[in-house]
């Protein structure tokens, strides 16, 4: 179960900047902004330049998210349905509906158990991500791409024991972000990624081990994953602010 720790202050992420170094010789950079309001809920984020802005109801609970694009006009927008605490289902709403999707979550003990995304009306060929548990970290991730060609995909992880970025991260917005990470406690310290055959089997094909800084706080100041041959595979500084 994701839980919201209470501490003051509360130190927020607010500055995500990725380095993928998919093309080595070519590595690409993303950089995210968040932006909080005085009850430290999460108003607005600013991603390459695309903003999206979130409406919560009175208990904190978001409700709606405006996602706009590069000129400042609407793309589309979600919607947030509940069963009493539980997120159920984020629905994204376009101007053209053959674009509209769904991602529905079930729980077990209160952790997300699966995440299923619709495509389509009739969430024909749907992806699916299945979560296993070790205390509050999800140590398997299992993913089943739905489409004209299958593709099954397994990340195993092992964890640190600090809290990782999103501690102070509104719970709902964490299931939303989806993967391991966000719906995790601490830190990742290896990655082994796998997919399926032909045959069914799984076969790994990746290994990530994440080297970690830690700020003041306890909290990762940067993080930087390398695989089994020492080449950069991926390089995450995360920047806070406390409210």
């Amino acid at each position: 179960m994701i839980i919201d720790p209470v501490a003051e202050p509360k130190i927020l992420l607010s500055k995500v900047t990725t380095v993928y170094y998919d093309n080595p010789s070519n590595p690409e950079t993303s950089v995210s902004t968040l932006q909080y309001n005085n009850q430290g809920q999460l108003i607005k984020t600013t991603t390459a330049g695309r903003n999206s802005t979130n409406e919560n109801d009175s208990s904190g609970k978001p409700v709606k998210t405006n996602y706009y694009k590069a000129d400042g006009t609407l793309e589309y927008y979600s919607t947030y349905t509940y069963s009493g605490e539980q997120l159920q289902n984020v629905k994204a709403i376009y101007s053209n509906p053959d674009f509209n999707r769904t991602i529905s979550y079930t729980y077990n003990n209160g952790k997300v158990a699966t995440s299923t995304l619709c495509q389509t009306a009739d969430c024909s060929n749907p992806s699916i991500s299945t979560y296993t548990y070790n205390g509050d970290n999800i140590t398997v991730e299992t993913s089943e791409w739905g489409g004209t060609i299958s593709i099954s995909t397994k990340h195993e992880y092992l964890y640190d024991n600090q809290l990782n970025p999103f501690t102070f991260t509104n719970k709902y917005f964490r299931i939303m972000m989806g993967g391991a990470y966000a719906l995790s406690k601490n830190n990742y310290a290896s990655e082994r990624i796998s997919f399926k055959d032909s045959a069914g089997n799984w076969v790994q094909n990746q290994q990530v081990i994440y080297d970690i800084q830690y700020n003041s706080a306890q909290l990762p100041s940067q993080v930087i994953g390398k695989d089994t041959n020492g080449n950069n595979y991926v390089k995450y500084n995360y920047e806070y602010i406390a409210q």
